[in-house]
């Protein structure tokens, strides 16, 4: 058995660069860059106004003007003007180019405009006031976007603004989602007393969706033959493989032991942890397997601690562990790392986790009250009101 830090080493270390493919602009939120997005001109592209107003000569000012005249007017969208008397002033609206002549922009808010005349109503008054200046954002050629960008409508705006109509990002493979075990029946079915409905494969299908990815559901019965003719066919069809349950010490757990016979390579088989002990990774030159234990908990936890972390390093993002603030005393006994379900609330900018450790890992209700999980490190049972853990955020 190894520990959690030995078993995240391994699979990142065994993470492989995914394919590339070039999609539609409009189809690129949620995908993860895979090019270098420059700025192809200055950002903003000229001297723009940032208020509705007139803009004058700042000199003007300073010499003791206070009423212009207003020559003409600026608008967003025309090419730039020049102002001809600097005793007088140019009417402008906001994102329109500062007039050449011009380098002071007063507000309409500080003025009274009447008959062509705006007067000033404020003693003081600042050269450049209320002008973006040219280059001030990001200079011709600056990198704007790096590979492993997770693209959100934020990017997609600065794609826009660089004319990226098509985005090059990273492929997902497209992931079968394997539930095992006799027990479960499928959802529209009514389960005997005996019997469960599948959960597992469709909590770990909109995982793997929010991820960007698509996938294939399957269901293998507890028989050993049929576990592996079936894996047999999934593994050639599929690259990634995420299975639940038929990985622990049980008589008829026969999933590590049919996926070594089909040439995946076991990296490691059981983490020091607590839910998902089970856990078992293994690949062969081009597949992925995750094997991860069938109690729901243990499942939703496996995938955000490894199966997440594992395809964001893939396509070069690095999920950068968030911290919380246990909020109460805690006490775990195992010599284990312990995943705390916790309540997140943040209270005076600093995130407190509320432990919820609900019914065990078979107690897949409690998730709804719960927003993450606090890793507490083994070697310790007395956990401190105040001490700070890194936590897995789900929500």
């Amino acid at each position: 058995m190894i520990s959690v830090e030995e078993a995240t080493a391994i699979i990142l270390a065994n993470a492989a660069v995914l394919k590339k493919r070039s999609v539609l602009l409009e189809k690129a939120l949620g995908q993860t860059l895979a090019e270098v997005i420059e700025a192809d001109r200055d950002f903003p592209p000229f001297d723009r106004a940032t208020m509705d107003g007139i803009a004058i000569s700042y000199e003007a000012f300073l010499s003791g003007t206070r009423s212009f005249h207003i020559e003409s007017v600026q608008a967003a969208g025309e090419p730039v003007g020049q102002l001809n008397n600097t005793a007088h002033c140019i009417e402008i609206m906001t994102g329109a180019p500062v007039p050449v002549g011009t380098d002071c922009i007063i507000p309409y808010e500080q003025l009274r405009v009447t008959n062509r005349i705006a007067e000033i109503e404020v003693t003081s008054v600042e050269r450049g006031q209320n002008i973006h200046r040219q280059g001030n954002d990001a200079r011709q050629g600056e990198k704007l976007l790096t590979i492993g960008t997770l693209i959100s409508p934020a990017e997609v705006a600065l794609l826009a603004s660089v004319g990226k109509t098509e985005v090059l990002v990273y492929e997902l493979p497209k992931a079968a989602i394997i539930s095992t075990g006799n027990e479960l029946v499928d959802i529209d079915q009514q389960p005997l007393p005996h019997q469960a409905r599948k959960s597992n494969s469709y909590a770990l299908q909109a995982a793997w969706a929010a991820l960007g990815g698509t996938s294939t559901l399957f269901h293998l019965p507890d028989d050993e033959s049929v576990i592996q003719t079936e894996l047999k066919y999934i593994l050639e069809q599929y690259d990634v493989l995420i299975l639940s349950g038929g990985v622990s010490k049980g008589k008829f757990d026969f999933i590590p032991q049919s996926l070594e016979a089909l040439g995946i390579q076991k990296m490691f088989h059981q983490v020091s942890q607590k839910p998902g002990k089970p856990l078992w990774f293994g690949r062969s030159s081009t597949k992925f397997v995750f094997a991860l234990p069938g109690n729901p908990v243990s499942t939703f936890l496996c995938f955000h601690r490894y199966v997440k972390p594992c395809l964001l390093a893939s396509c070069g993002r690095n999920l950068i562990p968030s911290k919380a603030i246990l909020a109460e005393d805690f006490t775990f006994n195992a010599p284990l790392t312990y995943f705390l379900q916790v309540r997140l609330r943040n209270e005076e900018g600093k995130w407190m986790a509320y432990p919820l450790p609900g019914g065990g890992s078979g107690d897949f209700v409690n998730l709804r009250e719960a927003d993450g999980f606090l890793e507490l490190p083994k070697g310790k049972k007395q956990f401190q009101k105040g001490e700070s853990f890194d936590v897995i955020a789900f929500r």
